[in-house]
């Protein structure tokens, strides 16, 4: 966790590498991860860079892993994992993966060329075959039609019969049977009715050779009379991508036709089968080392790519590269560079050298498996600034505390900590899938979060006392009911009673509590209570001012480690001061009064001390008002006190006396000083320039004179312009004072408006609740009043019910609308007291980053 409480100090880092060693190298700090190297060459053209061509040939690459891999998954191989992932590959070795896979696509190429080719075949021959087939009726002689067949003898009208006897030619083939309506109207439109259309549906579809893809089609044949229909037909049949086929006139003929179209098909498909075992091969072995050449290929290409930002000094013999990168991980970076110089056998070693830079370093928190969720939550706010105090180690606690006071049902928070804690067992199986869809990931990497909040909205369970609206009895209530308050109608022990259902009130008035108050958390009682609303309205108002309170003070007071490690001195006195003092002096005081109404006013105190029992109570809200506003307060009741102590009117004008110089302090204070700051800087300056300009005097009285071509006036020059180039950067005054009234103005109103956003706990704790009561009521509880066996199959069915919506309305979407409140909560009312944000995240050259990446995308 310590790691967590500032980002890494980084550092800047210039490399000098050998050619010949540097992809060694840089493989060797992939496989670590730890630098983010600058690009060098922003002026020079993208394909005008050194490793252009090596990065060309490994898009090349990829293109065919590509193809290879698309035709693997067409073919419906399967792809196995990779246990572990291979290194970068020896630039001599990718000659030889280069050369295997350029064959292997060359192979599959032809494979697939051969199979389209031979499909093509096999399809004419069945759509011949079926044209044979189907038009058997079509083609019968005249003496069977009239002697032998009567079927088809009616099938063929007369008009037919008689044109059979003269010279009738017809054009046979297949069509897509989607086409078939508008080919017969075509076809009567262009031959004006002189065409007779005779066709038979194929009822399994056919296999497209290219795509794949199946279609159902129809035979046709298409009798007509003269060539000229005959030209118009075939133009037709073109137009509609109608295939035609030969079909002998004879029925001899048309036999023979058949059983040696059989015959083909049948050797055909034996050479298909064939060729298409060969292809299983192919593919079978190639997709066993399809991962390992990707990951091979990509992280090549990372390293050439990353090599593109290298630049080459003038020798031409070195290569000069920088990256930032943690100062404790310098030793790492180091290894690398010696490793990668003896990978290559270059006996010139590479090493580093350390840059002094005024650049803001980028920001870099360390983080594992379980603190990751939780700075995510913070990066996507705002990456810290360099160096600043990172909230996400404060949020690790307070988030899901924030939640369950939202979300406080022990039910609930067992169904939530079941899930999260279901994804962190399952989370090597989760990981390993592809696939998952976004919704999914996004809850599988808050698993540590989603556990957390549901212990502790548990634990808030425990001390609302409420499990799916219902409250346990564990330790004894400690109220008793007067007996004499109820109706008269109203029997104890077991004596009969009506059947009238009576709402008890518990006050302090009414009725008493024997003993000490309930063990944890609210008594029981006020389950069946008719003030429950009232009271718990109260109580978790009050608890959500009271942790509002204490976590802006703490947001605050986590300021001063920013002021302290930046050594702005002058901000813990003129920025934190006046801001924890004005939280404490109106706002911590409500909280105080808090706790002394809680103690002062104890319903114990009823018919002993009347001024101080319950009747007496004042409402703090009333006596801050009044306090704000300068204004006397009034006692609730006659013979109360108007305050709760003596010497509170006197307090209160302190504190709000006390506030009031805050506000200038903090609206003046840092602009005056920057102005003292300033002139005194200035005097300093010009009485560092005159003593000099008397130094030259005297020298040039004494000595010779004193030209503007010499070192001392060389020196003077450059002093004299670093003085105005400060002076250029320096913020006018104007814009300091406009700051400084925004963010006094900005602080003294969200001291106000923060306070009420935290109201939302509140809010949010009493609708969750009252709404799992409502549903209890209202669905699980009509199956409970049925008695019988029918009561048991209504139990049953309205379980169900109960149960979904249980889950989706109570846990995903009051959980969802609990967590994007605690996530407000945190990121303005919390973070804007102290966190800027303004940095820009850490992003190493890392292989598992790079391959992650690319996982994602083809997801």
């Amino acid at each position: 966790m310590g790691a967590m409480f500032r980002s890494q100090e980084m550092a800047l880092a210039q490399l000098f590498i050998q050619p010949e060693a540097a992809y060694f190298a840089l493989s060797e700090m992939g496989e670590v991860g730890c630098a983010q190297f600058r690009d060098l060459n922003k002026d020079i053209n993208a394909f005008q860079r050194k490793f252009v061509s090596e990065v060309r040939r490994c898009d090349e690459l990829e293109r065919k892993l590509r193809f290879i891999e698309s035709e693997v998954r067409k073919d419906n191989v399967r792809i196995p994992d990779v246990n572990e992932l291979p290194k970068a590959p020896n630039p001599r070795e990718i000659i030889d993966l280069e050369a295997h896979l350029e064959k292997t696509e060359g192979d599959i190429k032809e494979l697939t060329e051969n199979s389209v080719n031979l499909k093509s075949n096999y399809l004419e021959l069945i759509e011949l075959r079926h044209v044979l087939e189907k038009t058997q009726s079509f083609f019968l002689d005249q003496d069977e039609v009239n002697g032998h067949d009567p079927v088809h003898k009616a099938l063929i009208p007369d008009e037919l019969n008689v044109s059979i006897r003269g010279h009738l030619g017809f054009v046979a083939g297949v069509i897509n049977r989607e086409r078939v309506p508008g080919f017969e109207r075509m076809l009567w439109r262009v031959s004006r009715g002189n065409v007779f259309l005779r066709r038979a549906e194929i009822e399994k579809p056919l296999e497209d050779p290219q795509s794949g893809n199946e279609y159902y089609k129809t035979v046709f044949v298409a009798f007509f009379q003269g060539e000229q229909l005959k030209t118009r037909i075939k133009k037709v049949c073109a137009g509609f991508h109608a295939s035609l086929y030969p079909c002998p006139n004879t029925q001899k003929e048309r036999v023979e036709m058949l059983q040696g179209v059989k015959t083909r098909l049948e050797d055909l498909q034996m050479v298909l089968n064939q060729t298409e075992d060969h292809r299983q091969r192919v593919l079978v072995s190639v997709a066993k080392e399809l991962q390992n050449w990707s990951i091979m290929v990509c992280k090549m290409k990372a390293i050439y790519h990353t090599l593109n930002l290298f630049n080459m000094d003038v020798t031409k013999k070195c290569l000069i590269g920088e990256c930032w990168l943690a100062s404790s991980e310098i030793p790492v970076v180091q290894k690398a560079l010696a490793d990668g110089s003896s990978a290559s056998g270059s006996s010139i070693p590479s090493f580093l050298n350390i840059i002094n830079t005024n650049e803001m370093p980028p920001t870099y928190n360390r983080t594992n498996k379980f603190t990751r969720g939780f700075q995510n939550l913070i990066d996507v706010y705002g990456i810290a600034s360099y160096r600043e105090c990172n909230p996400a180690l404060y949020t690790i606690i307070t988030f899901p505390f924030l939640f369950a006071v939202m979300f406080g049902d022990c039910g609930h928070a067992i169904i939530m900590a079941a899930f999260g804690l279901w994804l962190i067992v399952s989370e090597k199986k989760i990981a390993a899938q592809k696939g998952k869809s976004e919704i999914f990931n996004i809850f599988f990497g808050g698993r540590y979060i989603i556990l957390l909040m549901g212990i502790f909205s548990f634990y808030t369970g425990l001390v609302y006392n409420d499990i799916f609206s219902k409250s346990v009895n564990i330790f004894g209530s400690a109220w008793r009911v007067n007996q004499s308050t109820l109706p008269s109608d109203f029997a104890f022990h077991g004596e009969a009673h009506t059947d009238t259902t009576y709402e008890v009130q518990l006050t302090p008035k009414d009725n008493y509590r024997a003993g000490s108050p309930y063990f944890l958390g609210l008594d029981p009682a006020w389950q069946v209570s008719k003030n429950k609303i009232i009271f718990l309205n109260s109580f978790k108002m009050k608890l959500s001012i009271i942790i509002a309170v204490v976590h802006m003070i703490f947001g605050v007071t986590v300021s001063t480690f920013n002021f302290v490690h930046f050594k702005k001195y002058s901000s813990l006195l003129l920025e934190f001061v006046p801001q924890v003092l004005l939280l404490c002096f109106l706002f911590l005081w409500m909280v105080i009064m808090i706790f002394i109404k809680w103690t002062l006013y104890a319903g114990t105190n009823d018919g002993i001390d009347s001024k101080h029992g319950s009747a007496c109570a004042p409402s703090v809200l009333i006596y801050f008002i009044n306090m704000m506003l300068f204004k006397e307060s009034e006692a609730p009741f006659t013979g109360c006190d108007v305050y709760m102590f003596e010497g509170q009117p006197i307090v209160e004008k302190i504190l709000i006396f006390g506030a009031l110089i805050c506000m200038p302090v903090m609206l003046l204070g840092k602009p005056f000083l920057i102005m003292c700051t300033r002139k005194n800087s200035k005097k300093l300056e010009v009485n560092a320039k005159s003593n000099g300009r008397n130094g030259d005097v005297n020298q040039g009285l004494e000595m010779n004179e004193v030209t503007g071509n010499g070192p001392e006036a060389s020196q003077v020059v450059q002093h004299a312009d670093a003085y105005h180039e400060e002076e250029e950067h320096e913020e006018p005054m104007s814009e300091i004072w406009v700051h400084q009234g925004i963010h006094t103005i900005e602080y003294v109103l969200s001291t106000i408006s923060h306070t009420a956003s935290y109201l939302r706990l509140w809010a949010l704790s009493l609708a969750h609740a009252q709404l799992s009561e409502v549903l209890w009521g209202m669905v699980f509880q009509m199956g409970l009043k049925t008695e019988g066996w029918i009561g048991c199959v209504f139990i049953f069915i309205f379980f169900a019910v109960w149960a979904v919506f249980t889950l989706a309305i109570l846990v995903l979407m009051e959980g969802l609308s609990a967590f994007l409140h605690t996530l407000r909560l945190h990121w303005v009312e919390f973070m804007s007291k102290f966190y800027a944000g303004q940095g820009y995240a850490f992003e190493p050259f890392s292989f598992k980053k790079i391959l992650d990446e690319n996982e994602e995308e083809a997801g």
